[in-house]
């Protein structure tokens, strides 16, 4: 039996192992939990990313997908970021902005009764089960000054990956070992979060300024699109229940996706995540701290 610190308590339990069913079914209650609290506060967001195409497509998860995204304009995402921890417990909002140890550009919702490694326990980054909260910033309209930031955030997102994930390289060409070696001398200099903080600041570099357009500058993907596709919300299943989705969620997707209601070839048809998860059997509490 194991004493493992969970939130403000000590409690005697166990990690069990979960598995991918176990997994989805965590990240839902996570994404009923934010619904809820969202409704409750008058904040706006959708379900996002793959998640919004699962909800389109097959009513739920892309059958080989494994994670939930949703997406939250800028004042929505700080009112959020204020709000949301001083109104619950077991979960929690992480972000760089709200914490200085945090390695993740984009926001997550955390069940901190689970721990979850990515991609494993040997070489993976340790948090917990969570959703994945993504801001969209303000985007030039200028397309050449849109292309410029994506640039900025992919080198830094090269990079920040380089740094965080040493070991998952394999690198047999002479020429990527000279430069492996040299980044991991000038790595030991830069603080962890450094292109953590770099792409966050790249996301915001218009948050001042009127444009026309909106963008995710946080994650991998290029999604830009005209703000009128979030002036209102419509509800689409996912998983058995309903979720906001933008009203021109159909340009949205078209957008990024092309056809999307076509299926991918089966080769492209896998998980672009690797994890390692436990949740807490809980036996009793020990202690309050």
């Amino acid at each position: 039996m194991d004493y493992v610190k969970i939130n403000m308590y000590v409690v005697r339990g166990i990690m069990k192992k979960i598995n991918l069913e176990e997994l989805k079914n965590i990240q839902i209650n996570i994404l009923n939990v934010v619904d809820d609290f969202c409704k409750k506060n008058d904040i706006k967001y959708w379900i996002d990313c793959g998640t919004l195409l699962g909800a389109v497509r097959h009513k739920g998860y892309i059958p080989w997908d494994d994670d939930i995204d949703i997406g939250m304009l800028r004042d929505d995402y700080e009112k959020f970021m204020k709000l949301f921890n001083q109104q619950n417990d077991r979960y929690h909002f992480s972000s760089i902005e709200m914490d200085n140890n945090f390695l993740y550009p984009m926001g997550k919702v955390l069940d901190t009764n689970t721990i979850l490694y990515e991609p494993d326990k040997k070489n993976g980054l340790k948090l917990s089960v969570n959703i994945d909260v993504f801001v969209y910033d303000n985007a030039p309209d200028n397309e050449d000054e849109c292309n410029k930031m994506f640039k900025k955030r992919d080198l830094y997102s090269r990079l920040r990956y380089s740094q965080l994930y040493p070991n998952v390289y394999n690198h047999n060409l002479f020429s990527k070992k000279i430069i492996r070696f040299f980044l991991n001398i000038y790595f030991r200099f830069i603080p962890i979060n450094y292109y953590t903080k770099k792409i966050a600041d790249n996301s915001k570099k218009y948050v001042n300024e009127k444009t026309k357009r909106v963008g995710n500058f946080t994650s991998q993907t290029k999604f830009v699109g005209d703000k009128r596709i979030f002036e209102s919300f419509v509800l689409l299943e996912f998983e058995k229940k309903k979720y906001p989705a933008p009203v021109g969620y159909d340009e949205w997707l078209t957008n990024f996706y092309g056809d999307y209601m076509k299926l991918p070839p089966k080769e492209k048809r896998v998980s672009h995540h690797e994890f390692e998860a436990y949740i807490l059997e809980k036996n009793d509490l020990k202690e309050k701290e």
